[in-house]
Formats: C-alpha cells, structure tokens, sequence
C-alpha cells in the first residue's frame, strides 16, 4: 500500500454522513490510507482532476476489482484504445445532440405520465423517493437502454443491488448474493428484448451496441453500467433536490421566478450532496505524487463528493446555494472517463422533472411533518432514503 498517512473512519458515521471525515482529510491528510475501506483516498479537487487524467498511473482497469467481477469489464473498466473504441460505439446514443433529438421530448411524455399518477395518489400524500424519482428515473432508464419490457421497479431494484454489490468493500455475502440475482436478470432481460430490436433497430443503448457488433459480453456489461449509474443518480438527484428545494424556501423561490435556471439547481445539489460520490483506480505502476509513494496494484478512491466540497473552489461549501459557481464541481468526473450520460441526466432532472413538478404542484408541495424525517445514506453513492410530502 502507499505510505500515506493513515485515517481512521467509523464505517457506519461514514455512511450515514461522510462529511465531516472528509472535511478533516482535506485539512489535515488529503491523501489518505483508510484501513475500514482499504483504499488511499485522493480528498482535494485539484489532486483528482489531475490524477484522474493520468490513467497511466490512476487506472481504470482492475481486473479483480467488484465491478468486473460482479457486472463483467465494461468501459469504466477499461483505458486507452480499449476504451476508446467502446465509447466511441456507445456515446452517440446518449450524446447531447442525441438527448436534444431524441430523448428530451420522451423525458417530457414520461414526466408527464408519471406526475399524473403523482398527483392521483390518495389524500395527496405519497413518498418522493419512490412515487416520482424512482418511476421518473426507471421510465426514462427503460427507454434509452432499450428493455422497454420490464417494470421501473426491476430495473431500480437491479440497479440498487448492482451499487450495493460493488461497493461491498466490507464482503458481505448477501450483498453479493443480491448483486449476482440482479446481474442474472438483466441478461435474462437482453436475451428477451434482443430479437425484437434486431428485427427493428432504434436509438437505444442496447440496439445501437448489439448492431455495431460489439461482442455480446461487453454490450451486457455496458448496459449493467448504464442501470447501475443511470437509475440510482438521476433518481437521487431529483429527489434530493425537491427535499433541498423545499428545505431552502429561499432558494426555491429563486428557481420558481426564474432568477435562476432550473439546471443550476441541479448543478448545486450535485456538488453539494454528491450522487455518486467516489470512482476507484488502480495503481499501475509505482508514482509519487503530492508527497505519497503509491505501489503497483494498490486500490485508491477518488473522492468526488469532497472535491465538491474544496474549500479552495468553493466558499462555505456546506451551504446549499443555487446562485454558486459549480463550474469547478467534478460530479460527473474528468477526462477521458467523463460520464458519457451527462447531458442526459441533465435533460431529464434539470430540465424535465424538476420545473414540471414544480409548475404542477407550486406552491402546494411541501415536506410531510407528520411522517418521518428524511433520511439520507451512502459514501460511494448517495441520496435520500424517502421523503415523505404532501400537497
């Protein structure tokens, strides 16, 4: 391992709030040996978008890491040409020409259905999380992936178990377990959808792939990657920012006078609560850098919900303000690894599921006071556990 300093973490006060811990990593070690999560943590913004570009060193191909194991390589995985040619093949159906063709006026029809079962719901009560974000999110997943045929629900499920199995640092036995039942279905799920989209090719992630003639192993892994990050981000950040929204009234009355763009509001909820919060890499061969000695094959977590919170680039980062500066945020990453399905999940929270909520329920939509407090959870990814609402 490397010879950075050593921090300690208690793994469930790292889950429930990492915050803190990482504000003290930046201060005090921000390149860091965690021996709870085994990994050297890169904390400081500028660190990772330097280390993360150098995939010489910083690589992404990890051939034992959880991801490959459970889900199969796929382009996350992969660096250089290898990783070039996949995205080449995939980055079209999700380009932003792509989303302002094709998909922003489905994400459109999809909030609209999904808003009408919303406000149907009995006494004008529901839970965010799952009555909206998920359905919203799930719908929209379906169609750009392409399996059209099975529930929002499975496909929140599949993707929840899939960030849970590789983010099982600790090796729990049953998050692998449900991991694996995910991973089986959803190739069940390709077997099942295939024939019709050969038959008549469209723009979805699964037709684009499987007629480009990209092997069939990798196209099921990249479509796991895709419900693994493309459910779970989007739906917490759209319920996530409806519960920051509804706690900053202040803030929410700006979005709704258009003083400030519904996409900045997005912007700043990612950087303040970071969805996805960390990308791991493997040391490939022996660096120094920033004063730490890494050694060939050690794991290391680049720690993108603390380079969010730089203090270096953002002034009391703590505080939720949609008139801040994101520019610097590294949400979805840098370099040749920036997430490819950004400016469709930018299509569809900030421009989609947030204003037409919004513009639905106005002023009506508050935090339900009666029901529990919402709950957040996670590290490597994270978001609202529910939020229970009225209206």
């Amino acid at each position: 391992m490397s010879d950075a300093p050593v921090v300690d973490v208690d793994p469930a006060e790292f889950w429930a709030d990492p915050y803190p811990a990482l504000a003290h990593m930046r201060a005090e070690a921000p390149i860091c040996f965690v021996p709870q999560l085994g990994a050297t943590l890169l904390t400081r913004r500028d660190d990772i978008h330097t280390c993360e570009k150098n995939v010489a060193v910083f690589s992404s191909d990890q051939p034992g890491g959880l991801m490959n194991e459970l889900m199969g390589k796929n382009m996350m995985r992969s660096d250089g040409e290898e990783h070039r040619q996949e995205r080449f093949v995939y980055y079209p159906a999700v380009s932003p020409r792509r989303v302002e063709a094709t998909w922003a006026a489905q994400f459109e029809q999809l909030a609209d259905r999904v808003l009408d079962d919303f406000e149907a719901m009995a006494d004008g009560r529901a839970d965010l999380v799952s009555a909206y974000a998920t359905a919203l999110s799930g719908e929209a997943l379906k169609a750009m992936t392409g399996l059209t045929q099975v529930s929002y629900t499975e496909l929140d499920a599949w993707s929840q178990a899939m960030i849970d199995g590789i983010a099982n640092y600790a090796g729990d036995p049953e998050v692998e377990r449900r991991c694996l039942l995910a991973v089986a279905d959803i190739d069940a799920a390709i077997e099942e959808r295939l024939p019709a989209l050969r038959a008549e090719p469209d723009h979805s992630l699964l037709s684009v792939m499987a007629e480009s003639g990209m092997p069939m192993d990798r196209v099921r892994a990249n479509i796991k990657l895709t419900i693994s990050g493309g459910q779970n981000e989007p739906r917490d950040a759209i319920a996530g920012a409806v519960w920051a929204l509804l706690t900053h009234p202040d803030q929410l009355a700006l979005a709704r006078a258009g003083e400030v763009s519904w996409l900045a509001v997005f912007e700043e909820y990612c950087r303040w609560i970071s969805p996805i919060g960390m990308s791991p890499r493997r040391i490939a061969v022996e660096h120094t850098f920033g004063g730490v000695t890494f050694e060939p094959d050690e794991r290391v977590f680049l720690m993108f919900s603390s380079a969010n919170h730089d203090e270096d680039h953002f002034d009391q980062p703590e505080r939720f303000d949609v008139t801040r500066d994101t520019s610097a945020n590294l949400t979805f990453g840098a370099g040749p690894h920036f997430c490819a399905g950004a400016a469709a999940s930018r299509s569809l929270v900030g421009n989609v599921a947030l204003p037409k909520l919004f513009d639905r329920l106005g002023d009506s939509l508050r935090v339900d006071q009666s029901a529990d407090t919402a709950r957040f959870g996670g590290w490597a990814f994270r978001g609202p556990l529910n939020l229970p609402v009225v209206w």
